[in-house]
């Protein structure tokens, strides 16, 4: 399983209504055929950390993974979300025991980085150094 955990801050000015639509595409995102099980609600985190709520989607394998980056649902939400979004963090880990598979899978990203650059610099900016 590969797992993407994401920690959001919303842009000041962002109101309840567009958080709440941000919140549906997102989970409309997390429930894609190629996710075995996603969640999407209030970050429980360190407040200090600045983030209020966070994504999950768990992904049964690299095939899975190929589907999901590039699913039309995914890539026109991303483009409602990220412009609401101060910063994001991000935590991605795996159950298994294969040592290259995160290899594989920052690969399956940056080949979605070239396809969609506008993509790639809006998200280097939310992630800053979180990447």
């Amino acid at each position: 399983m590969i797992v993407n955990l994401l920690r959001i801050r919303f842009k000041d000015g962002v109101t309840v209504a567009e958080q709440e639509e941000v919140l549906a595409v997102m989970r409309r995102t997390a429930s894609l055929d190629s996710v075995a099980f996603g969640a999407v609600g209030k970050d429980f985190g360190n407040p200090a950390d600045g983030f209020t709520h966070s994504y999950l989607a768990a992904i049964p394998d690299l095939d899975a993974l190929e589907r999901y980056m590039h699913d039309p649902v995914h890539l026109s939400g991303d483009d409602l979300i990220l412009d609401k979004l101060e910063k994001m963090s991000a935590v991605r880990f795996t159950d298994d025991s294969d040592q290259e598979l995160g290899q594989a899978v920052y690969e399956i990203a940056a080949r979605k980085m070239r396809k969609y650059p506008d993509w790639a610099r809006r998200i280097d900016e939310l992630f800053g150094d979180n990447v």
